[in-house]
């Protein structure tokens, strides 16, 4: 008797399996050939009980039975009551006090109170407003991944500032042990101005000697026509923080090239999360993946790179590809 492979929809295994659907149905494969149990144990590096295990049930449901079940029990017989735990809810949203408070009351451990609380996803007191409860602090979990359905409907600007490189090289090529400088000695930042697009992630960067506001337009007339060159002609909106740079000094730009401009919530970095996810990439492959002798060094490393992130690197939310792939292809 021969097996099938199983649909390749279930071939993950579960994570805590000593096996795979591969593994178990060779187990069968084996035994349908005249191995002795004892044997495939031993080949396979797994018990006889294991063994004996996928036999059975493979005995008893065919190939089925050799795909990956929830380690979750059938039953949970002392789990909290759905009486006790609407009672939980109730009182939490009438009285919002904390756990504590809600176990004396209740008769029922705190800690039983805080599983309730966050299986039915009650938001933190610290999140809600003292006198009416009202959620005034956003979360960092976004409810819907969003991704914009061409490139240049919405573009994400940041700055991210970086200490300078002194001449020789700095402590990551010393040491901080023999790297011995005048404290007085100011070595200052350079700021990373990026632009990045929401649906292909094309990037542009440039590192400036600051982040006022006509660098900030200045820059943005520049990474718009980097965009161009690129197949996106057009940029619909731009996102950014609420810099004085950006709130104000960007305006007579966006209007000459028709865009209009979005601000993220104060004190929500994570609602640009693209381009900040861009300037932690920046940081750990180029401005601090190899060392650098001087700052010019590092400063010349940028462009290479953003061209090998645009048309070689691989992007996980891509599928595996670069942004170009996402872009027509231009003259």
């Amino acid at each position: 008797m021969s097996t099938a492979h199983c649909h390749s929809e279930v071939l993950v295994s579960h994570r805590n399996a000593r096996t795979t659907v591969h593994g178990r149905l060779l187990i069968v494969e084996r035994y349908q050939a005249g191995w002795p149990k004892a044997h495939i144990a031993k080949a396979m590096g797994i018990s006889r009980k294991c063994v004996a295990k996928w036999l059975d049930r493979f005995g008893a449901e065919g190939e089925a039975g050799l795909i990956d079940r929830s380690s979750r029990p059938g039953a949970c017989p002392r789990r909290t009551s759905s009486d006790l735990e609407a009672r939980i809810v109730e009182l939490r949203g009438r009285e919002r006090r904390g756990p504590d408070w809600l176990a004396a009351e209740l008769g029922v451990p705190a800690r039983t109170v805080s599983r309730v609380l966050a299986r039915h996803q009650v938001p933190r007191l610290c999140a809600l407003d003292p006198i009416t409860g009202a959620v005034i602090r956003s979360s960092k979990a976004t409810a819907v991944r969003y991704e914009r359905d061409r490139p240049g409907e919405l573009v994400h600007m940041d700055v991210k500032k970086i200490g300078r490189i002194p001449d020789g090289g700095g402590w990551r090529a010393h040491g901080r042990a023999e790297l011995a400088r005048d404290p007085s000695t100011k070595v200052g930042f350079d700021y990373v101005h990026s632009l990045v697009d929401d649906h292909s992630r094309l990037a542009y960067s440039e590192v400036l000697p600051d982040e006022k506001g006509p660098t900030c337009a200045a820059f943005l007339t520049r990474a718009i026509d980097y965009f161009a060159d690129r197949g996106i002609t057009q940029i619909q909106r731009l996102m950014t923080d609420n810099a004085w740079a950006y709130r104000w000094s960007l305006r007579e730009v966006c209007a000459a090239h028709g865009i209009r401009q979005k601000f993220i919530r104060p004190h929500c970095p994570w609602q640009n999360g693209k381009v900040e996810r861009l300037n932690r990439t920046l940081q750990t492959e180029w401005a601090y993946r190899q060392v650098y002798t001087d700052n010019a060094q590092r400063a010349a490393a940028l462009v290479p790179w953003l061209e090998h992130y645009n048309n070689q690197r691989r992007h996980s939310a891509l599928g595996g590809l670069p942004p170009i792939s996402r872009l027509s292809p231009t003259s």
